[in-house]
């Protein structure tokens, strides 16, 4: 199921690249950025706290993948924040 804030993340997003500027888009995939590197956060305490509490071993693989989605999502958005950045060159 997808997280409700994710959508409207995305929904902004579009919203912003289609009707904004080049200054508002910097500003949004900032933001974007700051949301990906907390959820870096909850990843790690989601792993940390499974760990304290004995969880099975298949919730590794849940943990695994939250981090590495995370990184992915956080990467793309600073690609993106580059980019935009090189483009008011």
């Amino acid at each position: 199921m997808v997280d409700d804030g994710r959508v409207v993340v995305v929904i902004v997003l579009l919203v912003v690249v289609v009707v904004g500027g080049n200054r508002v888009v910097v500003v949004v995939v900032v933001i974007v950025v700051v949301v990906a590197a907390l959820n870096l956060v909850l990843d790690f305490d989601f792993i940390e706290q499974g760990a304290e509490r004995g969880a099975p071993k298949y919730m590794e693989w849940y943990g695994a993948f939250g981090l590495l989605v995370t990184l992915i999502w956080l990467y793309l958005e600073m690609l993106r924040l580059l980019s935009k950045l090189q483009e008011r060159r």
